[in-house]
This record gives C-alpha cells, sequence and structure tokens, in this order.
C-alpha cells in the first residue's frame, strides 16, 4: 500500500534530483566550457578541478536516485495503469542507461588532459580538441537522453490525468510540457535553426519545470490522496 510517507520521500527524491541536476548539467559546465575555444577549455578544467569533480559527484548522486524514483514511480501508478505506469518506467530507466554512458563521456576529458605518459605521442593541442570534442559529445547525450525522458513524461501525465492522487494541473502540465524535450533533443541532434521552434521549446520547458516542480512539493508537503477507488486505462 502506497503511504504518505512513501510519497513524500518520492517528493524528496524530486528535489535532490532537481538540485544535483542543475548544479551538475546546468552550471558546472557553464564555468568550465568555452565553445570553440579547446585551449581556454583545458585551462577552465584545470583552474576548476574541484568543481569539476564536484558536478562528477552530481551526476552520480542524480544516477543513483534515479533508479529509486523510477521504481517508486512505478509502484505509485501501476493501480492507474499497468501499461503506462511499465511504459513510463522503461523509458526513464533508458534515459539513465544514456545518462551513465554520458557520464563515462564527461570523464574523458580529464583523462586527456592527465599529462599521463601514453598520451604524449600528440600534442597539447590535439589533446585539448579531443577533450572539448569528449565535452560536447556530453553535450550531445544530454539530448538523446531527452528522447527518453520525452515519452516518461506524456506517460505520468497522462497518469496523473486519469488518476485522483493528484491535481489534475500537474498532469495537464507535465503531458504538454512533456513536448519540450523530445521537440528539443530532435532539433539539436538534427541542427535545425529555427526561431519559431526556439521560442515554442522555451515556452514547453518552462511549463513542464514549472509541472514537475510542483508536483515533487506537492508529494513533499501533501503526500497523496488516497482515493477509494483507482482509475485504469
Amino acid at each position: 500500500m502506497i503511504t504518505q510517507s512513501y510519497a513524500r520521500t518520492a517528493g524528496l527524491l524530486y528535489l535532490i534530483i532537481a538540485a544535483f541536476g542543475a548544479f551538475s548539467i546546468g552550471y558546472v559546465p557553464s564555468i568550465i566550457i568555452e565553445a570553440g575555444d579547446a585551449a581556454t577549455t583545458a585551462t577552465n578544467l584545470r583552474t576548476h578541478t574541484t568543481l569539476f569533480n564536484l558536478g562528477i559527484f552530481g551526476d552520480v548522486v542524480v544516477l543513483l536516485v534515479e533508479v529509486t524514483l523510477t521504481v517508486m514511480l512505478y509502484i505509485m501508478f501501476k493501480p492507474v495503469s499497468p501499461t503506462l505506469s511499465l511504459i513510463a518506467g522503461w523509458s526513464r530507466l533508458a534515459m539513465i542507461l544514456v545518462m551513465a554512458i554520458n557520464l563515462l563521456i564527461n570523464i574523458m576529458p580529464v583523462v586527456l588532459l592527465s599529462g599521463s605518459t601514453y598520451l604524449s605521442a600528440f600534442e597539447p593541442a590535439q589533446l585539448q580538441a579531443a577533450a572539448l570534442v569528449s565535452f560536447e559529445a556530453h553535450g550531445y547525450g544530454v539530448y538523446i537522453w531527452q528522447l527518453f525522458f520525452g515519452p516518461h513524461l506524456l506517460a505520468l501525465g497522462y497518469m496523473i490525468l486519469k488518476s485522483d492522487l493528484f491535481p489534475k494541473l500537474f498532469g495537464w502540465m507535465t503531458l504538454i510540457g512533456s513536448f519540450g524535450y523530445t521537440v528539443q533533443a530532435l532539433v539539436k541532434i538534427m541542427h535545425i535553426e529555427s526561431s519559431i521552434l526556439s521560442l515554442a521549446i522555451i515556452g514547453l520547458l518552462t511549463i513542464v519545470t514549472i509541472g514537475e516542480l510542483a508536483f515533487a512539493l506537492w508529494l513533499l508537503i501533501k503526500g497523496i490522496n488516497l482515493p477509494s477507488k483507482q482509475v485504469k486505462s
């Protein structure tokens, strides 16, 4: 049986992911990576080694917490729709797998710039360029895992709407906003330039971000409604 403490734990895990993810995915790269400038990026990495390591730690925390939250969400919404709950769960697990591979890619610049003896065959400029390429690959890896996160949020939003567990507004915001991740991922990996799509993506991501944070806070503070019957679809 789903209890209030169970729901509040899920809400806390959501907020942990949001905090650590914002730091490791948003803040750390903005300090270290200088787009198109391999030498400056390498200097920034050496200067901010501690910050970079904290970012890696943040990624690890996100990965481990994601696994737990994925299972908890599956159990929470299984009575609403076993099929959609399974789709949401597998989509998020696929996202986690891509994130794990992406973490390995993110570590490569440190290896390339470590000054190890076996790398002496390469010129410093070559190693710096390779490190920047790794950072750029990591950036694209974020868009790849978004391809799986979008369907997860779509299924989750629909289940919130179909249940009596939470306010319907959270469901609409999650469902509609989920397309922001999918569209952004496709636009980035296909190198599509469109100001209209960019504005649409910003709007959708704003909606889904507010919706997810509101959902997390509701779980943490209010818990879960305990209806007399569950809705199935």
